[in-house]
């Protein structure tokens, strides 16, 4: 497991802060380590394809598509799949997999998005929030996107791993950022996240507007028991990520406005 380092206030207005978290400078090493990896494929995955269930016809925003993957299986199943990254390198590859005509945007998920209020039935946001200090913008972006009763379908790292795994242990009930060296395929990277309790998660989706669904610790894909007997056996009894469907439920008055 990688060694996390406490990040100071300071860290980021500092030169040192444009070079974490830079997928432009891995795009390639992380999307073949992924591709196939235990993790992702069977089971960050599958359990948001499963928490989406039918979406076949479906108008889906991929918030952080990354190269693609989940964006393409979600349209195998008949969505109508818009992709939204901020790595120009992870969208090049997304068009790669998905077709030049494929809807994709460079987007930095802190700013607004480019798309008018309720286009979309549902929003997929895979290993993506964990990246933001202050989820309320971004969340009240979300939901001004949303139809009256869409879905918010995320996926973040398990506030158990973040707080009390990772070395050193913090303050579990603040909102802090550490960081850390990922390695992919021989590539060494610098990464930031933020951690928060699970409360702080909550709470940050009902001041959004949200009405929480289902919060979700799901089980690997079976199938990846013989492919990868160690790792299965350790992701099948240890927290890794934390899984929501939260919904927008219309107003009083029966619209959105």
């Amino acid at each position: 497991m990688e060694r996390a380092t406490e990040v100071p206030e300071s860290f980021a207005e500092s030169a040192d802060a444009a070079r974490v978290n830079d997928y432009d400078s891995f795009a390639e090493a992380y999307s073949a380590e992924s591709e196939h990896s235990l993790v992702n494929a069977y089971y960050a995955r599958p359990a948001m394809l499963a928490l989406a269930g039918d979406v076949a016809g479906r108008r889906i925003l991929d918030a952080g598509c990354g190269s693609g993957p989940l964006s393409a299986a979600l349209r195998d199943r008949g969505a109508v799949v818009t992709g939204i990254d901020a790595s120009a390198g992870m969208l090049a590859l997304a068009r790669r997999r998905l077709g030049a005509d494929a809807a994709l945007h460079l987007v930095d998920l802190k700013d607004r998005l480019p798309f008018a209020d309720g286009t979309f039935d549902d929003v997929v946001a895979s290993l993506v929030l964990h990246y933001l200090r202050d989820w309320g913008p971004t969340l009240a972006e979300i939901r001004r996107v949303l139809r009256p009763g869409g879905r918010l379908i995320a996926s973040v790292d398990h506030p158990v791993v973040a707080y009390t795994i990772r070395d050193p242990r913090p303050d579990y009930f603040a909102t802090t950022s550490y960081a850390f060296d990922w390695t992919f395929n021989g590539q060494t990277v610098p990464m930031r996240f933020w951690r928060r309790p699970l409360h702080a998660m909550t709470d940050a989706f009902t001041t959004a507007g949200f009405r929480l669904s289902v919060i979700s610790e799901p089980q690997p894909d079976p199938a990846a028991r013989d492919l990868f007997p160690d790792g299965f056996h350790e992701l099948s009894t240890t927290p890794n990520f934390l899984f929501f469907v939260v919904e927008a439920p219309p107003s009083a008055t029966g619209s959105d406005g």
